[in-house]
């Protein structure tokens, strides 16, 4: 419950962000070079880069804007968005937040815990349900600027999730929510999770 309240909190905080109102069709005219790993749609093929199609604009505007800060550090996209400029984000965020999200698919020995996990968290190692923040379809929750994670690539997933785990990834605000989820994870768990959440309906 508090984890939930924390949620509710953060995500009430994060509706204040002010951002540049996003055109979709002038974004699609700005992502020739996002196209290579991201898919011309937003859908990656690969499975280490995220699929950034139907993900939230909010979300999208904070993480591109969190990239080009360095408050979120990721090697593959050095110097991508460097010389975007707030417009250029919210349009860019616009177009994939448009987009068609993908669907994906559970492994099936991953389902048990994988559900388990996402629907009802770990009262012994105190890791509250997924669906709080991320909704109980993984659709996430746009208005708090919580991602979209059905359809996600579950090796994508892990990464993030273990990223999280080991301090790699911090840009989850001062609260620490993911981080503190993410250090109680097993790899077990961090793998099971990561591929239910990816074939979420």
């Amino acid at each position: 419950m508090k984890k939930f309240i924390v949620c509710l909190l953060v995500g009430l905080g994060w509706t204040g962000y002010a951002a540049a109102a996003g055109d979709a069709t002038a974004g699609k005219a700005k992502i020739a070079v996002c196209t290579a790993c991201h898919g011309a749609t937003g859908v990656s093929i690969a499975p280490n880069f995220p699929s950034l199609a139907g993900q939230g604009e909010g979300y999208l505007i904070k993480q591109i804007s969190d990239i080009k800060s360095g408050e979120r550090k990721v090697v593959e996209m050095t110097g991508m968005v460097d010389n975007l400029s707030d417009q250029d984000i919210a349009d860019i965020s616009a177009f994939y937040a448009s987009q068609a999200a993908p669907l994906g698919v559970a492994r099936e020995s991953s389902v048990a815990v994988g559900e388990q996990l996402y629907r009802g968290g770990d009262v012994e190692k105190g890791i509250p349900a997924c669906t709080a923040c991320h909704a109980p379809t993984g659709k996430g929750n746009s208005l708090a600027k919580f991602p979209m994670l059905a359809g996600q690539h579950p090796a994508y997933l892990a990464k993030q999730l273990r990223d999280f785990r080991e301090g790699d990834r911090v840009n989850d605000g001062d609260t620490r929510i993911m981080r503190d989820i993410a250090e109680k994870l097993s790899n077990k768990q961090v793998d099971a999770l990561s591929s239910y959440i990816s074939g979420l309906r």
